[in-house]
């Protein structure tokens, strides 16, 4: 049968609740179609698929359009639990309880009906939280910054989206204004509000029934922050993101939107021209791309992993490293051996003490970038790293190419070089047979725990952020 909206159950709630508005019993309508009441019983109770001949003789008998019967939409309130209640027991996760099926009759309460489909999606709900373990999370990163290095960072679909809403704003060159930033959100419906009391864990909140988009004021009166963070919650809107249904689902719209924020405030066109009029002059440097387009030197260097490889024909790699060696961020696909676990996930995984990101700790000047060839058991490779520090310490950002592209780059001059062994332990993971013999037995490490990096999926309708202190602050706001 060509059935392309209803399925059966549907199908048949909607035969049956036909049949009742017309007082008419199976035996009635089976003679008045020419089927056994047997089997209208089966149709309507989602176990036999007609014909569409058959239901175009039941149409006429219950005196309605074929279209009413083919409807996607429940006929009532009681019949789309009983519906979803069908579909829940019938799933994968209620069969793994080893439970009866509990058959709805008409004697069957509504409000039994809703409890048992409210406790269903409770059920779901906590399924769904379950699997999003350490290990899932990991595993999610894992395939989404493989899937990244297969398309070489790029994503066009979102640049192009990108050139046009930056276009439709006014925006010619230069630096994107956040008065642009505003008027991009007005076109699609917007206005961003400043307020005092987001939920702490909010970056931003986008009130949908209402047209705003709340931002933390702190971000006032300028910054990347501000603009950034508008960029993503439009983004949200722009890309069709729905809720989240799994750490990966999670995972993907976190990164769709910041490649959407990056790619409106360094857009394509005019960051291709800049790159490759550096790369003409052999004088690249992330630190002039970054103040060129006035954002922060991460997503400076980020954006140039989006570019180099699609325009400019250069492989690369990015980190961001922490003070204790801890990398946080990664991306490569120029052959650098990245540390990683038995799983193949980077996050969390100790850099070589020999690398530009780590070895950048030790010098005194920070304010400029440091550079470095290091020697691995891979290549040569050359990097530039620049240092910052935030409230939860230090952090290096480092973008290296291979030996052979570091024509292309300011300070490949330098003479500064190291040589790494890692992954092998004895580079710069074990001490000194002298100083472990000396030690041994003697220290007592208590292990510090990096809690962000095995956070599972938040839970909420916000990813990251508890649904009460939404609800609170979307009531509040509204009304005002």
């Amino acid at each position: 049968m060509d059935q392309p909206t209803a399925d059966v159950a549907t199908l048949g709630h909607r035969i049956r609740h036909f049949r009742s508005q017309r007082g008419l019993t199976l035996d009635e309508l089976g003679a008045a179609a020419g089927v056994a009441a047997s089997q209208l019983s089966l149709i309507e109770n989602g176990k036999r698929e007609p014909r569409i001949t058959l239901l175009t003789t039941l149409a006429t008998a219950l005196g309605v359009q074929l279209a009413d019967l083919l409807s996607a939409e429940p006929p009532d309130a009681r019949a789309a639990l009983e519906i979803e209640l069908a579909r829940a027991q019938r799933g994968s996760l209620y069969g793994s309880l080893g439970l009866p099926a509990v058959k709805p009759t008409k004697g069957t309460p509504t409000e039994t009906l809703a409890a048992l489909v409210g406790m269903h999606r409770e059920l779901s709900r906590r399924a769904s939280e379950a699997i999003a373990t350490p290990e899932e999370a990991r595993r999610a990163n894992t395939e989404l910054r493989e899937r990244m290095r297969a398309q070489n960072n790029y994503i066009p679909e979102i640049e192009a989206l990108a050139e046009e809403r930056v276009r439709a704003s006014g925006h010619t060159h230069g630096a994107l204004t956040h008065r642009e930033v505003s008027i991009m959100a007005e076109q699609l419906g917007f206005d961003l509000i400043y307020v005092n009391d987001l939920p702490h864990s909010a970056r931003s909140i986008t009130d949908l029934a209402n047209g705003r988009i709340y931002l933390p004021p702190a971000s006032i009166p300028g910054g990347h922050g501000l603009r950034s963070m508008a960029l993503q919650a439009m983004a949200h809107r722009l890309l069709d993101h729905e809720r989240p249904q799994s750490y990966a689902d999670f995972l993907r719209q976190r990164l769709e939107i910041n490649y959407f924020a990056a790619s409106c405030l360094m857009p394509r066109d005019a960051a291709v021209g800049f790159l490759a009029q550096a790369k003409q002059d052999k004088d690249i440097a992330v630190e002039d791309f970054r103040d060129a387009f006035g954002v922060t030197h991460e997503a400076a260097a980020l954006r140039l992993t989006n570019l180099a490889t699609t325009h400019l024909d250069m492989t690369l790699h990015f980190l961001r490293v922490g003070d204790d060696g801890a990398l946080y961020k990664g991306y490569e696909n120029d052959g650098l051996p990245l540390p990683t676990d038995v799983t193949g996930s980077i996050e969390g995984q100790i850099v070589c003490r020999k690398w530009g990101a780590r070895s950048a700790f030790t010098h005194t000047n920070r304010t400029t970038e440091l550079y470095q060839y290091t020697d691995t058991p891979a290549g040569t490779y050359w990097c530039a790293t620049q240092t910052g520090t935030t409230s939860a310490g230090g952090f290096s950002i480092s973008v290296g190419v291979p030996f052979d592209q570091a024509k292309w780059f300011r300070g490949r001059e330098t003479a500064a070089r190291a040589e790494s062994h890692c992954p092998d332990e004895s580079c710069c993971k074990r001490p000194p047979a002298a100083l472990e013999s000396r030690w041994a037995g003697q220290a007592w490490p208590s292990a510090r725990l990096h809690a962000h990096i095995l956070s599972p999926l938040p839970s909420g309708s916000f990813p990251g952020v508890d649904d009460s202190d939404v609800y609170t602050f979307l009531e509040t706001h509204s009304a005002s």
